[in-house]
C-alpha cells in the first residue's frame, strides 16, 4: 500500500493540540460529529458521535495456481460513493481465484484522510495506491449535463489514467463504484485486446443516436466522425485499458477536443460518455454481456426500478440515478438491489459523550 507518484502525495500537517485535549481529539478523528450542544455557564459539552464503520473484511489468499502476475484496477474515491466502493472491493476479492494478486489505484479529487483510513482498516491486507487527480485539468471543459453527479470533475478522472498511473503499469482496469463482481475478475482482465486500445461489452441494438442531440446529427460536418466505422453504445464505467496505446495514440487529447467542441455547440447531455464514444464506438474490442449488466439504477432522471437483462451475469452495475445502499436504507428498495446487500460492509453505530 502507498500513495502514487511523488508529484501526486499528500502531506499532512498536525496542529499543535493541547495535551489534556489530544486523546479526546484523536477519538473525534474518526467519528462525524452529528450534533453540538454547548452552555456556556456549566461550560457543558454534548456531542453525538456517528462513526463511518465498515466491518472489517475477511483476508483473501491465493490458491495454489496462482502466478505472480499483478491484475491492476482503478477506481476513484470519492465520500458519497465509499459504501459502493467498498462493496465492489469486496466483490472482487471474494470472487478472484487470485486475490492477492489485485492490486488497486484509487483516484480521489482531494486528501481526505477519514478515507485512507477506513479502506486500510477495513482491508488490513490490501494492495493499493492512492493518486491526487486535479480537478483544474477538467473544470473548464466541463458542461452541464443532466444529472449533476455526472459533473464532478472526478467523473472524468478515467480520461487521464495514463497520465496518472506508473509507466510500468501496461494495462489496467477501470471500474466504477456502483458495481459488485461475481465471478472471477482475472477473467475480464485476461480478455484478448486484438490490437484495440479498449476493450468493454458493446451494446449495438441500442438507439445510438440518442447520446447526442438534434443539434449534432444535423451538422453537415461533425457526424462525419462516425465514418468508416459502426458505433455501438458501451459503457465507460467497465473497461479494460491498454495505458500504452492509449498514451501513445493521445486518446486523451482527442476526448478533450470534443469536450471542447460541446462548450460551444451542445452536442450531448451525457457528462463523459459521449466524448468517449465520439472517439472510440466502433473501435473497441467487444466482450461477453456478462461483464457489465448495467442500468441497474434505472434511469438519470427518476432512477425507477430495472430488471436483469436474460443471461449470464459476472457483474452487476447499478448505473443510473438510484443506488442500492440508498435505496435499502430508504427501506425502499427494488429487487435487483438485494443482489448488493450481501457485499455491504457498512456497520453504523452511535455513541453519546457528555462532558
Amino acid at each position: 500500500m502507498g500513495f502514487g507518484n511523488p508529484t501526486c502525495q499528500q502531506h499532512v500537517k498536525l496542529p499543535f493540540l493541547l495535551p489534556s485535549l489530544l486523546p479526546f481529539l484523536l477519538l473525534l478523528n474518526h467519528f462525524h460529529v452529528a450534533a453540538v450542544t454547548t452552555t456556556v455557564t456549566n461550560i457543558h459539552l454534548a456531542i453525538i458521535l456517528k462513526p463511518v464503520t465498515f466491518q472489517e473484511a475477511p483476508s483473501f489468499r491465493n490458491g495454489d495456481a496462482c502466478n505472480r502476475e499483478r491484475i491492476h484496477i482503478a477506481m476513484t474515491l470519492d465520500s458519497n460513493y465509499l459504501r459502493g466502493t467498498m462493496g465492489a472491493i469486496l466483490s472482487i476479492l471474494q470472487h478472484s481465484t487470485c486475490p492477492e494478486n489485485v492490486e488497486f489505484h484509487f483516484l480521489w479529487a482531494r486528501f481526505e484522510p477519514e478515507i485512507f483510513y477506513t479502506i486500510k482498516s477495513t482491508f488490513p491486507y490490501l494492495k493499493f495506491k492512492i493518486y491526487r487527480f486535479e480537478s483544474s485539468r477538467v473544470r473548464g471543459k466541463i458542461s452541464k449535463s443532466i444529472r449533476q453527479a455526472l459533473d464532478q470533475p472526478l467523473n472524468y478522472a478515467r480520461i487521464y489514467l495514463s497520465d496518472i498511473i506508473p509507466g510500468n503499469v501496461k494495462r489496467v482496469l477501470y471500474l466504477d463504484s456502483d458495481l459488485v463482481v461475481v465471478d472471477d475478475i482475472a477473467k475480464l482482465w485476461e480478455v484478448d485486446l486484438g490490437g484495440k486500445v479498449v476493450a468493454a461489452p458493446e451494446y449495438c441494438h441500442a438507439n445510438f443516436t440518442r447520446y447526442f442531440t438534434d443539434m449534432f446529427w444535423a451538422d453537415p460536418e461533425l457526424p462525419r466522425a462516425f465514418l468508416g466505422r459502426k458505433p455501438c453504445y458501451f459503457n465507460t464505467g467497465v473497461m479494460v485499458v491498454d495505458v500504452e496505446k492509449w498514451r501513445e495514440g493521445r486518446y486523451t487529447q482527442k476526448v478533450e477536443e470534443w469536450m471542447r467542441v460541446q462548450k460551444k455547440k451542445r452536442i450531448y447531455h451525457l457528462g463523459s460518455l459521449p466524448p468517449f464514444l465520439l472517439v472510440l464506438a466502433g473501435e473497441i474490442k467487444g466482450v461477453d454481456h456478462r461483464w457489465n449488466q448495467h442500468g441497474l439504477g434505472g434511469d438519470n432522471i427518476e432512477g425507477k426500478c430495472r430488471s436483469l437483462h436474460p443471461g449470464p451475469v459476472s457483474l452487476l452495475h447499478w448505473s443510473g440515478k438510484g443506488k442500492p445502499w440508498l435505496r435499502l436504507d430508504s427501506r425502499n428498495p427494488c429487487t435487483v438491489d438485494h443482489l448488493w446487500a450481501p457485499y455491504d460492509l457498512y456497520r453504523p453505530t452511535s455513541h453519546f459523550y457528555e462532558g
